[in-house]
């Protein structure tokens, strides 16, 4: 996908005014949604660490069971595939594609049902 000078992608941090986008970011209620599933999976016991990855083709954000292992699963904003499959991914723990969509909200609702049972 070609950014033309001046074009806005939602989500994206822009430098100047009618520069294209350096990197990819989250939206504030879209970090916020998942930041408050990150805390219900802090408070089950389920996670204890996260990390954050700003690039200028996607935004990922991982969560860890433990600081020093891969991460358990990964969220993947990658505004290209918006009109495509779907802007976000939900991976699992090896990698493996769970969940794919155009909204935050389906793609989490795998991870939002294992925090029901393990509650």
């Amino acid at each position: 996908m070609t950014v033309q000078s001046g074009a806005f992608i939602p989500g994206s941090v822009i430098a100047f005014p009618g520069k294209p986008a350096l990197q990819i970011g989250f939206e504030r209620r879209e970090l916020g949604r998942i930041m408050d599933l990150y805390g219900r999976m802090v408070a089950a016991g389920e996670w204890r660490d996260y990390a954050m990855d700003f690039a200028k083709d996607a935004a990922i954000f991982a969560a860890f069971r433990r600081a020093a292992e891969r991460p358990q699963m990964q969220i993947e904003k990658r505004p290209s595939l918006r009109n495509k499959q779907g802007m976000w991914t939900l991976f699992g723990e090896h990698g493996q594609i769970l969940k794919r969509g155009h909204e935050l909200a389906g793609v989490l609702a795998p991870v939002e049902r294992r925090l029901v049972k393990a509650v």
